[in-house]
């Protein structure tokens, strides 16, 4: 994932959660905001999901899902925030989980 589609900055999260337009799944809650430039992703891991380690995985796991979908996404912040229920799940349970939410919100 390029840098450029990452949302770094705690402003940008804060306005995807006051619109509040959210789609669950079992493993992620996904919330969108539309913007004028490019398509950006944001991932929260909550510190009560594990430590550092099992929270980076978690994040790197989800950044290869985006990268190595071929989906179309449209001018919008994607804050992606996992839930407790995915600690533990393998990877390609995640990966569908996954898709399937990106996939229902670009439709």
């Amino acid at each position: 994932m390029k840098k450029k589609n990452i949302v770094k900055e705690k402003k940008d999260f804060d306005r995807a959660f006051k619109f509040n337009n959210q789609t669950k799944s079992k493993y992620a809650f996904l919330y969108t905001y539309n913007t004028k430039n490019e398509y950006r992703f944001g991932i929260c891991v909550s510190k009560k999901l594990g430590n550092a380690v099992t929270r980076n995985k978690l994040k790197r796991q989800v950044k290869d899902i985006i990268d190595k979908s071929k989906l179309h996404f449209m001018n919008k912040d994607y804050i992606i925030v996992l839930k407790k229920s995915v600690v533990g799940t393998e990877y390609l349970m995640l990966k569908e989980d996954l898709l399937n939410l990106l996939k229902n919100i670009n439709e």
